[in-house]
């Protein structure tokens, strides 16, 4: 199993900018400092693994800076997309709460930092902090929406409408504004984008050139460009036009060592 590397750094500011949506987005200064205090501090290399589908443990990964993806293994043994992560974020806290088997694989995409909680601490410390609690709440919440919506859209909607889904709730979650534009700067290959979408990957090729051919989108390496946010709601079926005032700055990358 890969581990991460221990190397002691400086505990992040309360003011790093981490999406609002996320879990220390979302927390109150003085909650989001006492937060990022639990554990220890852990750095991790890209392709290092911070969790393994079907093994067991109970600790929590609280994200600080990077990106990061959910895997799950599928019927093909196939290592699929679920979701993706980014600093603000918490993962492991299903197996903290139930003690059950880990659901899924997260994996580093490049250079990250975490605080790696035990459960005891994080109960304890939610036990504690009714503010923390109701943020991990939603957080919880909002992956199990993300669950439902993939399922929703996988029986009734068609490719295209799928494709604009998904690069919507990421540029809700983790898009930065650039003018009138949204730039969403999460590590995906068409591959991946296709498993979120749930159809084969010469489909989501064909909606992303017919999206740029309409300068809705661009593409270009580790990015996407939204140059037209409501005409992507429009296909969507959702209202984009606040992300042009209200989008939450990039997570923020690892400073030199």
């Amino acid at each position: 199993m890969t581990t991460a590397l221990h190397r002691p750094s400086r505990i992040p500011a309360p003011s790093d900018p981490w999406p609002a949506s996320s879990v220390l987005g979302a927390l109150s200064p003085g909650a989001r400092e006492r937060f990022i205090t639990l554990g220890r501090l852990v750095h991790f290399h890209g392709g290092e693994r911070l969790l393994r589908e079907g093994e067991l443990g109970t600790e929590v990964y609280l994200l600080l800076k990077g990106w990061f993806k959910v895997l799950a293994v599928m019927d093909d043994a196939r290592e699929a997309l679920l979701a993706v992560r980014a600093g603000g974020d918490i993962v492991g806290e299903l197996a903290c709460f139930d003690a059950q088997p880990r659901s899924a694989t997260v994996l580093a995409v490049g250079p990250g930092a975490a605080r790696l909680i035990s459960r005891q601490e994080f109960l304890g410390f939610l036990g504690a902090e009714d503010e923390v609690t109701q943020a991990v709440m939603r957080a919880v919440g909002g992956k199990l929406r993300w669950a439902t919506r993939r399922r929703q859209d996988f029986g009734g909607s068609g490719v295209q409408t799928r494709v604009a889904r998904v690069l919507a709730e990421l540029a809700r979650s983790y898009g930065r504004q650039d003018g009138s534009s949204i730039a969403i700067s999460v590590s995906l290959s068409q591959p991946e984008l296709a498993t979120l979408v749930g159809s084969s990957e010469p489909s989501v090729h064909r909606v992303l050139r017919s999206l740029r051919q309409r300068r809705i989108i661009e593409t270009g390496y580790r990015r996407i460009l939204i140059r037209d946010v409501p005409g992507l709601g429009r296909i969507a079926g959702a209202d984009l036009t606040a992300l042009i005032s209200t989008s939450p700055p990039a997570p923020a990358t690892l400073p030199p060592r």
